[in-house]
């Protein structure tokens, strides 16, 4: 292993490096994007559990909040459940791109290992060639084997660096669809919790004062009493010489 590293030439140590780096984001990943962390089953019933409840604690909002990414989105919803629904859609979509970002956290490196390595792994072929030609053109082509040994050595660091480039690929590709299905189930959840929401509201009546009367209905025969006084008063008023004008 360390003649083949040494083989590689000077080019070899930013691609170890670069593996190093790669490994301990691979592992740190796997441990990050776990489905108990990250979307736990517990904290979808807690956040449908607190919807119904008319008033939240600060305390059940902060347990919430701190049990995974999915309970921080949820929280924000129910903090902002009493607002308008595209306020609160707009609130929970907020913390959603915030959780996103810290879902791809490190992606962004893999995709950089994943380029400069095959790049890295070509420079130190062109500089193991270049020291070859050297080589031949100083002492001329004396030995074709050992010529051919260099070669080979010099193609060392193409072969690492590919190695490294798929090997990362492999897993920034698989972490990534992880982190899509992440964001699918917090969306679903995240809607299903403003319907919740917004459903649970009602609609009070403004209730009357304490110790206010109610206004008195007219019984129904005093409307009609109250109608055959307005039909005699016309009568008498439209005949003459009782209290009519005269026609």
């Amino acid at each position: 292993m360390f003649e083949l590293i040494t083989s590689g030439g000077v080019m070899m140590f930013p691609l170890i490096l670069s593996s190093v780096i790669a490994l301990a984001i691979i592992i740190e990943r796997f441990l990050s994007l776990r489905v108990n962390k990250v979307v736990p089953a517990s904290d979808i019933e807690r956040a449908r559990k607190l919807a119904g409840i008319s008033k939240l604690s600060d305390v059940q909002l902060d347990e919430l909040r701190n049990g995974s990414l999915l309970g921080r989105v949820l929280a924000t919803g129910l903090e902002s459940r009493e607002l308008p629904r595209h306020i609160m859609k707009e609130n929970v979509e907020e913390a959603g791109r915030h959780v996103v970002q810290e879902l791809e956290r490190y992606l962004p490196a893999l995709g950089t290992i994943i380029t400069i390595a095959p790049m890295m792994g070509l420079l130190g072929t062109v500089l193991g060639m270049i020291g070859v030609f050297s080589a031949i053109n100083t002492a001329g082509v004396g030995n074709p084997q050992q010529m051919a040994g260099g070669i080979s050595e010099a193609l060392v660091t193409t072969v690492v660096g590919l190695l490294i480039a798929i090997t990362t690929l492999v897993f920034e590709r698989y972490f990534k669809a992880k982190v899509d299905g992440f964001v699918a189930v917090m969306e679903r959840e995240a809607l299903r919790l403003i319907e919740i929401a917004n459903s649970s509201r009602k609609t009070v009546p403004a209730a009357m004062p304490a110790g206010a009367a109610r206004p008195a209905q007219p019984s129904a025969a005093a409307v009609a009493a109250a109608a055959q006084q307005r039909a005699a008063a016309a009568v008498a008023a439209a005949t003459p010489g009782r209290g009519g004008k005269p026609a």
